[in-house]
């Protein structure tokens, strides 16, 4: 759960174009002391550096809700996990979202667990997820209430965070639903003080709890040269950040969720330069699984998502995951293209109406390259082997990472009659 209504997804979307007002320059010379070298760089006061690779697992949010949350839900699903075999290949952060305590705190001003929702407790979850060799998630606030209006960590940072690590949590998704901004003050300052308080909270514990900030959704629509600088000393201060819109949630019509999907793909495809590697963009919940969503919309949102180096969290029941979206998340080529150890975000390379060709460097000297057709008609789209950023070389060895199949080309990247919504995603290497 975060930040501005799901409404507002339709709101903007915004061009697949590259930004170019995200350099280095502009962001020192807007951002405020604490956050003004560029966004590629670390520093040694920077939060330690805990999702090397995009952090994968589980959110209950976006297929549950408030409603649907419980103890027994987590577990189910941590259990699927396991069972389906995707812990095995990454997916092992579950994270209970919001609405999971009481209303109110106790009487040493410490949260409290809903035991109607969990009636063992969240240090038993945090156990019971760390037998099943998994990592135990949890949601806050760092206003004074969440989204859901549970009390929120403000004036609690320090007292919360050494509850969570009692838990064994080791995820943090900090969420600004309710920040108040006192009067002279600016919110982007506000929020920076809170952020910056939750993340030397979390540090003090000792305990390795990898951070997810939400400040840079609140800021999506205040003028590109705000949302960079928000999302610059996020990388600063965690170690991934929500940058806009939530993603739809499971009771939307398939319209609207392919219409998030799309919308998502579209603002976080501009944030490449922004990210660097172990600080990722976080474009919300991979919705693969869930009812309405066809295969190829499924596989699109996986591969495009791969392709941007973004957390792979899915939100949906994983006990009712059919054998297409069970194969669409497990695909180990297309995971391996999100977890690269390079660590760099695709880049839009080439762009035609609803068309997209992204291109991403791979450790190896291998290229990942995806054809996107969001339009509502069939498309051949192709690229030439330059213009996607390859070396020059006698031929190119294609391999599609969903059908298994490879061929060889001398200059044209190419995917034939591919349907809309579809991606299709090769892994290119050169061959001398």
């Amino acid at each position: 759960m975060s930040h501005p209504s799901v409404s507002r997804i339709g709101r903007t979307l915004l061009g697949l174009t590259t930004v170019a007002a995200c350099s280095a320059g502009l962001l020192a010379a807007t951002a405020p002391a604490s956050a003004a070298r560029a966004p590629g760089t670390a520093h040694e006061s920077d939060y330690p550096n805990l999702a090397p690779t995009p952090p994968m697992g589980w959110n209950n949010w976006s297929y549950y809700q408030c409603g649907g949350l419980n103890e027994q839900v987590v577990l189910d699903n941590a259990r699927a996990l396991v069972r389906s075999g995707l812990a095995h290949k990454g997916y092992r952060t579950v994270t209970v979202d919001d609405c999971w305590m009481t209303k109110e705190r106790g009487p040493q001003g410490e949260l409290v667990v809903d035991t109607a929702k969990f009636p063992h407790g969240m240090a038993y979850v945090g156990a019971q997820l760390h037998r099943m060799g998994l990592k135990f998630g949890i949601y806050e606030d760092v206003g004074k209430l969440t989204c859901g209006k549970y009390p929120g960590s403000l004036g609690h940072f320090e007292q919360d965070a050494k509850l969570f690590a009692s838990w064994g949590v080791d995820y943090l998704k900090a969420d600004g639903c309710n920040v108040p901004v006192p009067s002279g003050q600016s919110k982007e300052k506000v929020f920076h003080d809170l952020y910056t308080q939750q993340s030397r909270a979390l540090r003090a514990t000792g305990r390795p709890i990898t951070f997810s900030i939400s400040a840079p959704a609140y800021f999506q629509f205040a003028g590109d040269a705000v949302w960079h600088r928000v999302i610059t000393w996020s990388g600063q201060l965690g170690n991934l950040w929500r940058g806009g819109a939530d993603i739809a949630l499971q009771q939307s019509t398939p319209a609207a969720k392919w219409a998030s999907i799309s919308g998502n793909f579209r603002y976080n495809a501009n944030l490449a330069d922004l990210q660097r590697p172990g600080r990722w963009n976080d474009p919300d919940f991979l919705l693969v699984g869930d009812s309405g969503l066809s295969r190829d919309e499924m596989q699109s949102q996986m591969s495009l998502w791969a392709m941007m180096a973004a957390p792979l969290i899915s939100s949906t029941d994983l006990g009712k995951l059919s054998p297409a979206a069970l194969a669409i998340l497990g695909n180990r080529e297309v995971i391996a293209v999100d977890q690269d150890p390079l660590g760099v975000q695709g880049q839009i390379v080439q762009q035609d109406g609803d068309a997209a060709v992204l291109s991403k460097p791979l450790r190896n000297g291998d290229r990942a390259i995806a054809l996107f057709n969001g339009g509502s008609t069939a498309r051949t789209l192709s690229i030439t082997a330059r213009a996607a950023g390859l070396p020059a070389a006698q031929s190119y060895r294609l391999r599609d990472l969903v059908t298994g199949r490879s061929v060889r080309t001398a200059r044209t990247i190419i995917a034939r009659k591919v349907p809309p919504h579809a991606t299709v995603l090769y892994r290119v290497r050169p061959e001398r």
